[in-house]
C-alpha cells in the first residue's frame, strides 16, 4: 500500500478571473448585492494573521449553509483551517461571524449536487465533468478534491 500523501488538488484562478470577474463580483457584494449568492468570505490569514478576503458562493441546502471550494485546496480552505474555522462572511455592510466545520467525504455527495445545480455553468470546469445529474459514486469519486465546510453562526 503506498503512504505517499497524494499532492493537493489545486486549479488556480487564470489572470480574467483573478483581476476582472472576483474584483467584479467582490465589489457588488461590498455594496450590498449578492450575485447568486455571493459572499465576501474574511479569514485570518494563517501566516501574516492579516484579514484575507476572497469572494465566495454561499450553498443553502435545507436548514444549513455551506461553503465549498470549487478550484480545491485553495489559499482561503487553507487559512480557514489553520484559524479553527472561525470565519466571517459579508455582504455590504452586513458581517456574519461563522465556525466552519469540514466535512468528511461521504457527507459532500448531497452538498456537491446541489452546488452543481445551483452553479454548474460558472464552476463546471472544476469538477472533471461531473454535474448535477451524476450518479452518487461519481462524484463520491470527485469529493476528495473538493473541500466542503458546514457553516454555522456564532
Amino acid at each position: 500500500m503506498d503512504t505517499t500523501p497524494s499532492p493537493r488538488h489545486y486549479r488556480a484562478p487564470g489572470w480574467f478571473t483573478r483581476n476582472v470577474f472576483n474584483n467584479a463580483v467582490a465589489g457588488l457584494t461590498r455594496l450590498g448585492i449578492s450575485v447568486w449568492g455571493s459572499r465576501v468570505l474574511e479569514v485570518k490569514g494563517r501566516k501574516t494573521g492579516e484579514p484575507r478576503r476572497t469572494p465566495v458562493n454561499l450553498l443553502t441546502l435545507g436548514d444549513a449553509q455551506y461553503l465549498v471550494s470549487p478550484r480545491g485546496d485553495g489559499q482561503w480552505v487553507r487559512n480557514v483551517r489553520a484559524g479553527g474555522g472561525q470565519l466571517d462572511l459579508l455582504l455590504g455592510r452586513r458581517r456574519t461571524h461563522y465556525v466552519a466545520q469540514e466535512l468528511e467525504d461521504p457527507a459532500k455527495i448531497p452538498v456537491l449536487r446541489a452546488y452543481l445545480k445551483r452553479w454548474k455553468a460558472e464552476v463546471g470546469v472544476f469538477f472533471d465533468g461531473v454535474g448535477p445529474e451524476a450518479a452518487d459514486e461519481e462524484i463520491a469519486a470527485i469529493a476528495p478534491r473538493h473541500p466542503v465546510f458546514l457553516l454555522t453562526q456564532r
